[in-house]
């Protein structure tokens, strides 16, 4: 594992200024955190905690108040060619279709037409969409259309993927096998993830470490190491017998009590 992490947040903190109606609002208070090459880290934490800000800083989208985010050790001073957002919409561009969808990013960065169409090739049969490269977003249901939005989002190649609640609109099942999809090309490709969710147990059945942060200005509280074996396969981890005894740590942890939906 390299010794220089793969993104890093240091003493951040973010302040959204006061409007007419609004006074200042701490987001974020002094949070630092590492994450090596190929980790896969949640965070969770209750809502308006900050997450979700932590993550357009780390993009580069929104500047911090204070402290540094660093890309393999450079500070992050705008959007990262290294560093990809995926969100809970798939924002796939309607007028294009799959296929020109998931080669969206590599024409932006200049690629020859058929070295684009070999790499949306190989993600689409990856992500069993292979037939679908002529489709439009309409035309797929929404579980096809993540994984053609996970797909767009590696074929750029990135170094950290931030995963802002990707799955969260999904139903139960079609979740599941996202989760599936996304554990296996994570390590299929190397990749370094900071993933958040409200569910926990996506959180334990993903994630290599969980962060847990405090109610705004949100701040890193808690650290958990997940010691669960196959995180490749976390349909594999959801039934392991300590599945269970992790959820109800992080439940303990965000004072949630057996009758509120962690989902």
């Amino acid at each position: 594992m390299s010794t220089l992490a793969a993104i890093a947040f240091e003493g951040v903190d973010k302040t959204f200024p006061a409007s007419r109606s609004q006074p200042p609002v701490q987001a974020a208070r002094a949070v630092s955190f590492a994450i090596q090459a190929g980790e896969v880290v949640s965070i969770i934490g209750p809502s308006g905690c900050g997450k979700s800000t932590l993550l357009n800083i780390g993009s580069g989208l929104a500047p911090p108040t204070a402290g540094v985010v660093k890309v393999l050790g450079v500070p992050v001073q705008g959007p990262h060619p290294k560093v990809a957002f995926m969100l809970q919409k798939d924002l796939l561009l309607p007028w294009r279709t799959i296929a020109e969808n998931v080669e969206f990013g590599l024409e932006l960065r200049g690629l020859a037409p058929s070295k684009r169409h070999e790499i949306s090739q190989q993600l689409l049969q990856q992500f069993r969409l292979a037939g679908f490269g002529g489709h439009y977003p309409h035309q797929l249901s929404g579980g096809m259309r993540q994984r053609a939005a996970l797909a767009r989002t590696l074929a750029v190649d990135p170094t950290v993927l931030l995963m802002d609640e990707p799955f969260s609109a999904l139903d139960a099942q079609t979740k599941m096998i996202l989760q599936q999809d996304l554990a296996r090309s994570v390590r299929a490709h190397g990749k370094t993830v900071l993933f958040i969710t409200h569910d926990l147990a996506e959180a334990v059945a993903l994630s290599d470490r969980i962060l847990v942060m405090s109610e705004r200005p949100g701040t890193i509280v808690e650290q958990i190491t997940v010691a669960l074996p196959d995180r490749d396969k976390p349909l594999q981890r959801r039934k392991h017998p300590e599945s269970g005894d992790y959820v109800a740590r992080l439940m303990a942890l965000l004072k949630l009590d057996a009758d509120t939906d962690i989902h």
